[in-house]
């Protein structure tokens, strides 16, 4: 078998509310629980278990990006617009309320509440155009 990545673990302030967040916004299905996780899957298999931090109650951001497809693209954006997300088009926040147009597809960045870094890219880095 090919090494594939099957899970990640995600610290959350509240592991409950953090997984929903990220089931609305990205249209996935509801989190479903396995011991401490709040576990949400992503169409490849791969899952991201949520859990409560420990009593240090620090949260380190990390970076999560998730390759979609045009559609899936506009309905996730839509959905962070609605929600009045701050978004920009670079990891640096220097470019805010704008997308970018990387190797001829569309990527936009946006926090969650915890304060991972989000982002949503239509086409692999590295792609020809």
């Amino acid at each position: 078998m090919a090494v594939q990545l099957n899970h990640t673990i995600v610290n959350s302030h509240d592991s409950v509310a953090s997984a929903r967040f990220m089931s609305d916004v990205f249209g996935l299905p509801e989190p479903t629980v396995f011991g401490p996780f709040q576990v949400i899957e992503a169409a490849n298999g791969v899952s991201l278990d949520f859990i409560d931090v420990g009593d240090d109650g620090v949260v380190h951001a990390q970076h999560y990006a998730f390759l979609v497809a045009e559609d899936e693209f506009d309905s996730i954006f839509a959905r962070v617009v609605e929600r009045g997300l701050d978004y920009w088009a670079d990891p640096g926040h220097s470019q805010p309320g704008r997308i970018n147009h990387h190797y001829g597809g569309r990527g936009v960045y946006f926090d969650s509440p915890d304060g991972h870094f989000l982002e949503i890219i239509t086409t692999p880095y590295g792609s020809e155009p």
